[in-house]
Formats: structure tokens, C-alpha cells, sequence
């Protein structure tokens, strides 16, 4: 036998099958890999792991006592999400720390389907406490109020709790979480499990709660199952330690695994771009590289950082439903597999999945015998010896298809991408033979050996890791990253990494959207096992506690199974839709129009704005109290209502860990005090972006009671205070004041005058700083006469059916004709589609409190253009085309300036006229947080309203030079109308 040096098992545990290696750490490379082996997958993962590892060791010849180390990757714990399976899921009790109503309105468990909601739920809570974004306080911690808690979770019987404080990531001087924790424990006593956000996820309260109360639901269930891979273990004789991989490479010891089964729900994927590195070692170089894992079903795609480590998903991911924001690996799923069906129309267009035979492909494929033509009967056709029998297709069908296949694995790499460089390419997987030898844009495909195992290899080779986040003053920064850095490696060297070995593979040092003087620092850092600390850890359960089994746990029947008629939401027929406008032409908004209106406000929002996903999710829980939304038109109201415009004011970034306050409310309720007025409407200072909600909310029944406006003061967004049509006409800046600003928890101003006009906006964002960086604000009203002559008529109506016009092409399946539809809404003289491409570089920086940058699109080549439209408006051939277009922005997009071929320059569209940039793959508003190269887009114009066009008054606001452009404006079409919802669905009188 040949001599080894320390031995480690990995074990990848997939859908059908299980694959484990036995690794020699005296080698490196492929030339590490001892033997490996492939077993079937069954109900219980336990048993695939243990017959894998015994084959495998018997194929080695390698004692049990030999192996050091056995890691583990499975998905197994996401499985019980996904399928809403009650008896493995346990019921949760989630407190915030959150005072001053901070978040109130957007309750634990808003954006959870109501399905899982009804198993999963058992006590909401908040309590005082929460940070503001700079580490101030928001609430300090009341213990009486954490003992009151304390009584009612024992009340319920309740021992998993979830604690989530607003901004806890980046709390390491209170530790307010750890506060509540400690009197909890006391309180609870022995058996509590008590989970904090903090320790589960990163800045963004929603997503980060979210995955801790999945974490804490599924805590007992995870407890069983790596008991059951410890007792599997025995059986083994292996008496080394047990780690699991988790989601982004790193290991976690079996014990942090049991507190934090979260972080291994889909390890899948990084273990194939980690195993594809550690195999090709000697092939990487120093620059990303792209890994393409190939299966039975679908493909997977990867970016391969220099680190060793794949790249990050940037935002949020969805787990069965459920938004959160844990480390993923970015991946390109596509429907491609060795199983994928082929599909051949009349007129010969070819279509290779996303249908499947799976894992039957060795009886339904023809080259094994069966009688549907798969993607590996393609590829046995064009030569390659795979199955039973030889494969025989017209020549025609089979270059159509190695052609769609080879267009797909093009398509989605491209969109992984983050410059036109030609790149490297990893290639593993079994269905690794559909990959042609040459790719668009690919430079190099390397098949490292042991490819098939490679998920394995990754598991094998995961290492321990930690991670700081803190936000900190920009003078500050270079201090606080070296600190950052020193406390990351001390973290990693108390999880059990070898110090002298520990590397940093992530730094991140950046600005925060609308705030100045602050950055945000991320440190990560990984290094390998240090053994020398551990001994065995197969020992620590007793034999009472190996006993318990997944299978006991079915048969337990948890008293908290699915409640009947409790079902997730039902998707509605779009195109027979028919919104509710009563007799009074009062429009009363259901759950479809909120979504619609949403949508469309992004849209408007023209890049800017911030999103209305958290706007949408309060309207709609308020919608499922039982309250009421209702829009009226402009013209509808009595000429003296009066009409108050409001929104939020300050940095998105602050939004996403300080959802669901009341400052706005606070501003209105202040602003109608000071002015000794009454409210007769509420309306939308801006439509674009979060703000087009905002009246929504709080003119519904449960607050002021009052309608909100079909129209809004700017018909888009807007960076600052005075670009509001009131103010063209308007002879001083005083003429839009009283401005209310509120913090929602306490600090309230009213400015009711000012010398000049930058002064008012200077003056509320400094004001806004001192709240936190975000605030609501309320303006002098408008009367309806007022609104009716100075205002944007029907944005909502607009919002509505550009939101309308996305969801149907989305359901019909024809995202390619989302431009044709928003055209259509808007009118073919009034909007047009300027532009599609992907996104080819993204420039930003921060000054004084704006978001300032250039995103380019480049012209897709011609096998990029699959399933997106070519029409373009005022070009009827492709070679007219620009090569590319930049857009610079201020928060919002401002110019589209077109290059051509032979050099020359043209600007296609300006502000005040609406440029909107789209996914072109799903049709949703791109907004300038999201701009990342790769990405496939659409950009179109809509006229903007002639209230911002048709004086040197309004250009001089909102046109190109109010943003520094020595431009005059020219219009890109003539503006139409927007119809409104409320005109067409009223009944006839």
C-alpha cells in the first residue's frame, strides 16, 4: 500500500446519488484523490453516506482508524423548507429589539407563505432596543420587558426563540442580542434554544430574520440527522471528527452545524467549484475562472475566485419561498443535463430541456435502449461511445441541437461574466461530454481528472473560515480594516483553523448609498483544520441520543402539522383581471394591484428611488388585517381638499435593516399640527421608487382613513427637494415650505422657511443624518384645484399598467415582448425601446449624499439574442445599431449617449424624459444598485409630462442642465396620457 499521510473523507450528498473520495493530504491535486465512489441516494441520507464510505474504504484498503477527518455536504435540511414538511419543522418564537415602533409595521413573518407561516409560527414579539446605522442607539435594552417575554414563551411551551435586533451585525459594543439572550437562558432555563440574527446572517432585517427563524424551526431536526450520521459513523469504526460544508466553502464543526443548520442548506454547488480548484491546482493561475458543473438535469454555473472560493450572490436568495440573505455562491441554473428531452418544431427550431428523464435515462434514452432522444443521444449520435447500442439522427437535427447546446452553456456564461475578456473554463460533472471543445468567449476548457467526484473533492478540502462586518467613519477606515482583520483571523483560530495558515480572501471596503462619512468594512478570512486541538468528536452523544432517527421523528406526529384551507397564495388569471372601482369611482386596491403598482413604480423610478418591495409588503399585510387602500382621482375630490405629499427621505441602504417604521406618519401628523389644517388626501411627493407607496399605506383605514391621489409631483424620482412641478411656478423656494421631518422615534422638525433654494435640501439632509440617516418628510399641501393644474395626473394608474404589462409577459411566458407591452401602455409616440445589450461596466461613487455613476451597455453578439425582441425605436436593421450606450446617473438615469462603429456620437434621450433599464430576462426594473456586469438588459424612454418640458422654467429643474449637462433638451417623442384605471373599471351611470 502505498504511504499516505493524514486521510480525509468527503461525502457529496445529491438528489440521486451520493459521491464520496478519500483524500491523502500528502499530495495535492488530483494526484491526492485515493479512491472515490458513487452510491445511490435513498429516502434516508444516512444510509447512502454509510454505503458510500464503506466502499470506498474497502476499495482503498485503508483502516477506519486512518482517516482524520469526515466532511459532509447536504441538502438535506433545505428539503424540509421546500416541502413544508411539518413533522421536521419546529414552531418559532421571534423577538425584535426594536423601539419607537421601528419596523412595526412590518411584522415577523410578512414575507413567509402562509403555509409555512401557520407551521412555523408560534410567538412574535418586540421589545426595546435596535442601533441606528452609525452604532448609536436606538432603544436600550429593558429587562422587565425580556421577562415579560420569558413568561409568555413558557406559557406557549415554546423553546426555540429567534432574536433579531435592528443593525445587531454590526453591534459589537452593546450586544443586545447577547443581552436578551443571557436573561432568557436564565429565565427559560436548560433546553431553550436561543438564536441570534447575528450570528445567522448579515445587515437586512427582514432577510436576516427570515433565515433565523428557518434555522431555529429546523434546529431539533438538524440535531437528529447528524446524530444519525455520528451513529452511521460507529458503525464504521470512524473515530475522527465530523464537519459539514457550508453554503460558501467553509466548514463547521457538527456542533455548530446543529446550531446553525442554515448555513449548509445548499453547499451543492461550492463544493463542485471548490473540488473543480483543488483538482486543476496547477492550472489556475491567478484569475477567476468559471466552473461548469453538468448533471443529469440541469447545469450549474460558477465563478472560480483567485481565492480558491466561489463568488458570493450579491442580494437575496430564495429558500422555498422564503427571502433571506445568507453567503450562496452566485449561480446560472440552466435546464441542461444528459437526461434533458430534445424537442424539434415544424420549422426545425430545436429545443434541448428544461424536460428531463433523470436519473431513467439508462432505460428511456435511445442510446440505451429506450425511445426518447436526450441531449446524450445527441452527442452518441455525433460520434461520442456511451450506452448500449449505437444512435442514428439526420445529421441536420443533430448540428441544430449541438448548436442549442452550445448557444445555452454560451448564454449563461456570459452572464457570469464581469468583463468581455475571453475566460477560462473548468468543466466537471457527468454530463461533462455535452460540452463542445470550443465556447464564445471561452479561451480555455480544462476536464480535470476525477471530474465526476469533483462535489466530493470540495467537501474534502472545505476549511474554516470567519467573517467581521462593521461600519465605521470614513477617516476611520484604514485603522478599523486592519482591526477588522485581526479580530476575523482570531475568530477563525477559536472555530479550530491553523493560525500561521489562516489567508484573508475577502476585503471590502465601500461607501453606503445617501451617507456621507460612513463605509462599510467586510473581512473574510479561511484556513485549514488545525488537528492537533481536536481529538474525536463521534463520541459526544450518548448512545440513548444516536438512538433518535428521522424515522422516529415522522412517526411522532408533531401537534403543529399544516392547519386545513391554510394554502400559499393562488396565482391569479392576469389578462382576465379586473380591478374593483365602486360607484363613487373610488378604486378599492386587492393584493394583485399592489403588486402591479409596486412593479410599476420601480419602473418609474427611472434607477433611483430604492425599491418598493418593503412598501408592498406593509400594503399588503394591511390589506390582510382586513383594511382597506383606496385611490381617487385628482378630480374627484372637493377643489379645497387638501392634499398633503409625502415620502421617505434619506438612504435606501438605512430601509433595508429599518423597515416598516412610522416617520412618515409622524411627519404628516406633525405637519398637520403645526399648520392647524385637515388632511382630505395623501399624495405621493415622487412615484418612483419605495415613495409611490408610501400614500398607500398610510392613507389606508387603519391610519389616516383618507384616499390616496392617482397622481404624484414629480412623475419619476427625482435627487433633491425643489425638483417638484409646484415649484416651476413658483417665485421662491418658501412657496414649498412648511417641511416636516420626522425620525420616528422621537426627533421631529419643521422647516418653515428658507434664504435659497439649495439651502432647503442641504438643510433636511443634514437633519436627516442626525435621525439616522433616513427620515419621513410631509410638504406644505396642495389643494386639489392646485394638484389638478400643477401636478402629475394617474401615476398610479401608470405604475399600474406598466406593473400589469411585465406580470403578463411573465405569465404567458413571453418576456421578450415586455417592451412591445410597455410601449403599448404608454403610447408608440410617447415611449420606445432605445436599446438591448448587457452590461459591460459600472462606475460609482458617493458625494455628498448622491449616488454618482456610468453604467455602459454593449450591443449583444448574434447568438446572444435568444428570446429577446430586436425591434428597436427608429431603427429597422440590426447593423444600425449602436455598438454601445453609457448612461450616467444621479441616483436616477440621466442621458442615454449612443457610439457607433464609425466613431460617431449621438445622444438618443434625455432627462426630464424617463430612461428605465429592465432585466431583459424577467422584465423587472433594474434599479443602480443592481447594475452588474453580465447582465442582459433593455433600455427604453417614456416622454416625460409637459409640465416638465414645456417651459425654460421646468428645464431648467429637472432637464440636463439642472445635472451639470451644457445640453438644450430635445424631447425623445410626444407625451401621452396615461389612461386611468379608475376612468376605464368605474361603473356606467
Amino acid at each position: 500500500m502505498a504511504e499516505f499521510g493524514r486521510l480525509i473523507i468527503g461525502v457529496d450528498v445529491g438528489g440521486t446519488n451520493t459521491d464520496a473520495v478519500l483524500l491523502n493530504c500528502a499530495a495535492s491535486g488530483a494526484d491526492a484523490v485515493v479512491a472515490s465512489h458513487k452510491a445511490a441516494t435513498g429516502a434516508d441520507v444516512t444510509v447512502g453516506i454509510e454505503s458510500a464510505i464503506c466502499a470506498l474504504l474497502g476499495k482503498a484498503q485503508v483502516p477506519p482508524s486512518r482517516v482524520s477527518s469526515l466532511m459532509i455536504g447536504t441538502t438535506h435540511f433545505i428539503n424540509a423548507v421546500v416541502e413544508r414538511d411539518a413533522s421536521r419543522l419546529e414552531k418559532v418564537a421571534v423577538i425584535r429589539l426594536a423601539a419607537s415602533n421601528i419596523s412595526a409595521y412590518t411584522p415577523t413573518f410578512i414575507d413567509f407563505p402562509p403555509a409555512l407561516t401557520s407551521i412555523i409560527n408560534g410567538h412574535t414579539g418586540i421589545i426595546s432596543g435596535g442601533l441606528q446605522v452609525d452604532g448609536s442607539l436606538i432603544g436600550e435594552i429593558k429587562p422587565d420587558e425580556v421577562e415579560e417575554q420569558a413568561r409568555l414563551l413558557k406559557e406557549k411551551g415554546l423553546k426555540n426563540v429567534v432574536l433579531v435586533g435592528i443593525y445587531s451585525p454590526i453591534d459589537e459594543t452593546y450586544k443586545q442580542e447577547e443581552q436578551v439572550r443571557d436573561i432568557l437562558a436564565e429565565e427559560l432555563g436548560p433546553g431553550a434554544n436561543i438564536i441570534l440574527s447575528k450570528e445567522v446572517a448579515g445587515v437586512g432585517l427582514l432577510a436576516r430574520e427570515n433565515a433565523a427563524i428557518l434555522n431555529a424551526s429546523i434546529f431539533n431536526f438538524a440535531g437528529r440527522t447528524i446524530r444519525a450520521f455520528k451513529s452511521a459513523m460507529r458503525r464504521l469504526e470512524l473515530q475522527c471528527p465530523l464537519y459539514l460544508t457550508s453554503n460558501d466553502g467553509q466548514l463547521l464543526s457538527s456542533g455548530e452545524a446543529v446550531q446553525y443548520p442554515v448555513r449548509i442548506f445548499s453547499s451543492g454547488a461550492t463544493n463542485s467549484i471548490r473540488g473543480a480548484a483543488y483538482l486543476s491546482h496547477s492550472n489556475l493561475g491567478k484569475s477567476s475562472k468559471y466552473v461548469i458543473d453538468i448533471g443529469g438535469t440541469t447545469t450549474d454555473i460558477g465563478c472560480l475566485l483567485p481565492s480558491g472560493f466561489p463568488r458570493l450572490a450579491s442580494a437575496f436568495t430564495d429558500i422555498g419561498g422564503v427571502r433571506v440573505n445568507f453567503a450562496m455562491p452566485q449561480v446560472e441554473s440552466i435546464g441542461l443535463g444528459g437526461g434533458s428531452i430534445l424537442h424539434a418544431a415544424d420549422d426545425k427550431k430545436v429545443t434541448v430541456g428544461p424536460g428531463s428523464v433523470g436519473h431513467e435515462i439508462i432505460n428511456r434514452s435511445l442510446a440505451f435502449g429506450g425511445d426518447t432522444i436526450t441531449a446524450t443521444d445527441i452527442v452518441a449520435a455525433a460520434g461520442t461511445e456511451i450506452g448500449t447500442r449505437p444512435v442514428y439522427l439526420e445529421p441536420g437535427l443533430v448540428t441544430a441541437a449541438k448548436d442549442r447546446i452550445k448557444m445555452m452553456l454560451e448564454s449563461h456564461i456570459d452572464r457570469m461574466k464581469t468583463s468581455p475578456e475571453p475566460c477560462d473554463v473548468l468543466l466537471v460533472g457527468g454530463g461533462s461530454i455535452l460540452c463542445p471543445q470550443e465556447l464564445e468567449g471561452v479561451s480555455s476548457i480544462l476536464v480535470p481528472p476525477h471530474a465526476e467526484v469533483a462535489n466530493a473533492v470540495g467537501a474534502a478540502i472545505a476549511e474554516i473560515g470567519a467573517e467581521v462586518e462593521a461600519v465605521v467613519d470614513e477617516t476611520d477606515k484604514d485603522a478599523e480594516l486592519i482591526a477588522a482583520r485581526h479580530k476575523a483571523i482570531s475568530k477563525a483560530v477559536s472555530r479550530g483553523a491553523i493560525e500561521t495558515a489562516i489567508r484573508i480572501i475577502e476585503e471590502e471596503v465601500t461607501g453606503i448609498a445617501y451617507i456621507d462619512g460612513k463605509c462599510r468594512i467586510v473581512v473574510k478570512v479561511v484556513g485549514p483544520i488545525d488537528y492537533s486541538k481536536f481529538g474525536s468528536d463521534a463520541q459526544e452523544e450518548g448512545a440513548e441520543e444516536i438512538k433518535q432517527s428521522d424515522t422516529k421523528a415522522h412517526e411522532e406526529a408533531k401537534d403543529h402539522k399544516l392547519d386545513d384551507g391554510v394554502v400559499d397564495e393562488k396565482e391569479i388569471n392576469i389578462e382576465t383581471y379586473k380591478p374593483f372601482v365602486d360607484e363613487n369611482r373610488v378604486w378599492h386596491l386587492g393584493e394583485t394591484d399592489l403588486g402591479f403598482i409596486a412593479a410599476g413604480c420601480y419602473i418609474l423610478g427611472t434607477g433611483g428611488g430604492g425599491s418598493p418591495y418593503t412598501g408592498y409588503l406593509q400594503t399588503r399585510q394591511l390589506l390582510r388585517m382586513g383594511e382597506t387602500i383606496t385611490i381617487v382621482d385628482a378630480a374627484d375630490f372637493r377643489d379645497e381638499a387638501l392634499l398633503v405629499p409625502l415620502g421617505g427621505l434619506g438612504s435606501p441602504a438605512v430601509g433595508v435593516e429599518r423597515p416598516g417604521g412610522d416617520m412618515v406618519l409622524h411627519a404628516c401628523q406633525q405637519l398637520e399640527k403645526y399648520m392647524g389644517i385637515k388632511y382630505g388626501g395623501l399624495l405621493a411627493v415622487e412615484i418612483g421608487g419605495g415613495n409611490g407607496m408610501e400614500p398607500l399605506m398610510w392613507g389606508s383605514s387603519k391610519y389616516y382613513n383618507i384616499p390616496c391621489v392617482d397622481g404624484d409631483l414629480m412623475g419619476r424620482a427625482y435627487p433633491t427637494f425643489e425638483k417638484v412641478t409646484p415649484f416651476i411656478k413658483a417665485k421662491h423656494i418658501n412657496e414649498l415650505l412648511p417641511a416636516s421631518l420626522s425620525s420616528g422615534d422621537g426627533i421631529n422638525m419643521i422647516l418653515t422657511e428658507s434664504k435659497d433654494t439649495p439651502s432647503v435640501d442641504r438643510v433636511l439632509r443634514a437633519a436627516c443624518v442626525d435621525m439616522g440617516y433616513a427620515a419621513g418628510s410631509a410638504n406644505r399641501p396642495l389643494t386639489a384645484k392646485q394638484m389638478c393644474e400643477m401636478g402629475i395626473l394617474k401615476s398610479h394608474s401608470l405604475a399600474w399598467r406598466l406593473g400589469r404589462a411585465v406580470a403578463l409577459a411573465r405569465q404567458k411566458g413571453v418576456i421578450s415582448t415586455v417592451a412591445d407591452n410597455i410601449i403599448e401602455v404608454c403610447g408608440e409616440k410617447s415611449a420606445g425601446k432605445l436599446f438591448e445589450g448587457k452590461i459591460v461596466g459600472v462606475g460609482q461613487r458617493l458625494y455628498k449624499g448622491h449616488s454618482y455613476g456610468e453604467v455602459v451597455v454593449e450591443k449583444l453578439r448574434d447568438y446572444e439574442w435568444d428570446g429577446i425582441s430586436r425591434n428597436v425605436a427608429g431603427v429597422d436593421e440590426q447593423e444600425s445599431l449602436p455598438e454601445r450606450v453609457r448612461i450616467p446617473f444621479k441616483n436616477e438615469n440621466l442621458i442615454v449617449e449612443a457610439e457607433y462603429a464609425s466613431a460617431e456620437k449621438k445622444t438618443l434621450a434625455m432627462v426630464p424624459d424617463l430612461i428605465i433599464i429592465l432585466d431583459a430576462l424577467t422584465g423587472e426594473a433594474v434599479g443602480v444598485p443592481e447594475y452588474r456586469y453580465g447582465l442582459k438588459v433593455l433600455v427604453l424612454v417614456i416622454a416625460a409630462n409637459p409640465l416638465w418640458t414645456s417651459t425654460p422654467r421646468a428645464l431648467e429643474i429637472g432637464g440636463p442642465k439642472a445635472f451639470g449637462y451644457d445640453m438644450d433638451y430635445v424631447p425623445f417623442g410626444t407625451y401621452t396620457e396615461p389612461r386611468s384605471v379608475i376612468d376605464e373599471y368605474a361603473p356606467s351611470k
